[in-house]
């Protein structure tokens, strides 16, 4: 149940980082929801590395990789603008 999470996991950050690379825009989406998501998901990851549990180290350092990615595009495109 724990990988197919890790699955469900990949179709939700994903589509929105493809988007921002493909348009460039990131209008609508909040930079303080994205700070918070990557600050809760380090947390969870450190949490998953102190417990040796490979499901939750997997899904939580994807999700945190992915939502870094959309965080450093939004600050970037609010600095052009």
């Amino acid at each position: 149940m724990g990988w197919m999470g890790v699955a469900f996991g990949l179709l939700v950050a994903p589509p929105q980082l493809i988007k921002i690379i493909k348009t460039g825009k990131t209008d609508g989406i909040s930079l303080l929801t994205y700070m918070a998501l990557c600050m809760a998901l380090t947390c969870y990851l450190i949490y998953a590395i102190s417990i040796h549990d490979p499901v939750f180290i997997t899904a939580q350092s994807i999700n945190l990789c992915v939502n870094s990615a959309v965080l450093v595009l939004l600050i970037k495109n609010r600095r052009k603008g």
